[in-house]
């Protein structure tokens, strides 16, 4: 097999029609969520969390679809480090999935809020609500998934990585914007089904063209099968904190407080959590197999060329569009959580027609999106430790604290210890420390810091802090 080739050239007719014809069902899609679903009477309302009308199959289809769009990052640390993408990218997430649902399902339900910062402002104060919406649009811009979609639409297409950047967040700004949460839940129904669909044909032609376990075992580096990659325990943990994000992730909380009941929330949770295991099964074992076939190709494209190669004509188109849905269903979530967090959180005050604010947000964040990718040169792993380190680090004991300790994190001590994370994680970073102590991620500092700080200052009986913030 090739390294890499110009997929533009290796598509046959049959892929091109299957390729175009599940892009026009995917915005079809968009479009009939819009003027289908019924509307609700706050019109805000219904386009940022669809009147709170999401199904059970709908909170399945958009929530599993919107939490892969990473798939070339996935790709290269499979193809680094082997299955220790499944531990760090699977195993420690199934742990918080089911953490957020049983545990923190029903007490979000007591809320009926719109956005993770509007939550904390009910929660703490007014001020707690600024913090998290500033940590939050950083750690939702979307700039690996803008990335992904510029390197997807270089290696499909041979446009450049930034044409293709600002193409495709232009096509997704559109259709999201159009019709809002509606375009994005309907869209991702679809995207649901071909991705999942198109990451299962790779592994069964994999197995049938050459083998099993025993094919891989003898293609690969023993490391590759270790469940720390050749990497620390330190290191390998770190991820298993970072997927304590969950439990205050902005893609969750919006379909919570888009769901009809909590019993949706939950049960929706549970069966996603089985998907997204196949999945990672899925992803993982076609990542090894590229490795395994094409050691010289990038890290990041070798799944994707491997695939085009493997599948018969017709299939390859069908497995181009299901990579396009894997990044498109997280970027049009990520960019319209984002806009939201612009300008419902941070911008509400100063415009009165929330809709149209936030249609104007969406494509402010596409292009701070973009220009973000053009500073961070670093590899998709870097990007979501840095951006996720931060956001997980500075708002899960405060945002958890509340849960524990109802009434007891007053406004001001949440931004303490929010802040203080943030300051002691970037002092950790910057300061030169001795071999023993810069083993130690910052994350650590930062999640230690605010535990600390909550957990030796919160009152024992304060007043319950609520500020409530209408439409």
């Amino acid at each position: 097999m090739l390294p890499k080739l110009k997929i533009i050239s290796y598509l046959s007719a049959a892929d091109w029609w299957v390729f175009g014809g599940v892009l026009a069902l995917t915005l079809a899609a968009a479009l009939y969520g819009n003027y289908r679903k019924k509307r609700c009477q706050n019109r805000a309302l219904d386009y940022l969390l669809m009147g709170r009308q999401l199904t059970l199959p709908l909170f399945v289809a958009t929530l599993v679809a919107t939490w892969y769009g990473g798939i070339f990052g996935v790709n290269e640390i499979t193809f680094n480090y082997g299955i220790y993408n499944f531990v760090t990218q699977g195993l420690f997430w199934y742990i918080a999935y089911l953490i957020f649902a049983f545990f923190i399902a029903n007490k979000v339900a007591k809320y009926q809020s719109v956005t993770l910062p509007d939550l904390a402002g009910q929660m703490f104060g007014p001020k707690a609500a600024k913090v998290a919406a500033v940590f939050t649009f950083l750690y939702i811009t979307p700039v690996a998934y803008v990335l992904s979609l510029g390197l997807f639409l270089n290696m499909a297409f041979g446009i450049s990585v930034l044409q293709g950047m600002l193409l495709g967040t232009l096509f997704t700004c559109l259709y999201t914007a159009w019709g809002g949460f509606k375009s994005v839940v309907f869209s991702d129904l679809v995207q649901f089904f071909v991705m999942c669909s198109a990451v299962a044909l790779v592994v069964v032609f994999s197995v049938g063209d050459f083998g099993g376990l025993g094919f891989l075992k003898a293609h690969l580096p023993s490391s590759h099968f270790s469940l720390t990659g050749g990497n620390s325990l330190l290191n390998t943990f770190i991820w298993g904190f970072i997927a304590l994000a969950t439990l205050i992730d902005p893609s969750f909380y919006q379909r919570c407080f888009a769901a009809q009941s909590p019993s949706v929330v939950k049960k929706g949770v549970l069966i996603s959590t089985l998907i997204w295991f196949c999945f990672d099964i899925c992803t993982t074992t076609g990542s090894l197999y590229a490795r395994a076939l094409l050691p010289q190709a990038q890290p990041a494209e070798a799944y994707f060329f491997y695939a085009v190669q493997l599948l018969p004509a017709g299939l390859k188109g069908f497995f181009i569009a299901g990579i396009l849905s894997i990044i498109l269903s997280t970027l049009n979530s990520f960019l319209f959580i984002a806009s939201n967090t612009l300008s419902f959180d941070l911008l509400r005050h100063r415009f009165k027609n929330v809709v149209l604010s936030n249609r104007l947000s969406l494509f402010a964040v596409g292009v701070l999106a973009i220009a973000l990718s053009q500073l961070l040169h670093g590899s998709f792993k870097e990007i979501w430790l840095t951006m996720g380190s931060y956001f997980s680090a500075c708002l899960l004991a405060p945002i958890l604290g509340g849960y524990l300790w109802p009434g007891r994190i007053s406004d001001n001590l949440f931004v303490t210890a929010a802040l203080s994370s943030a300051a002691f994680m970037t002092l950790w970073k910057l300061l030169p420390l001795p071999p023993f102590w810069a083993q130690f991620d910052a994350f650590y500092v930062g999640v230690l810091t605010g535990g600390l700080i909550l957990f030796f200052l919160r009152n024992k009986k304060g007043a319950y802090v609520k500020s409530v913030i209408d439409l």
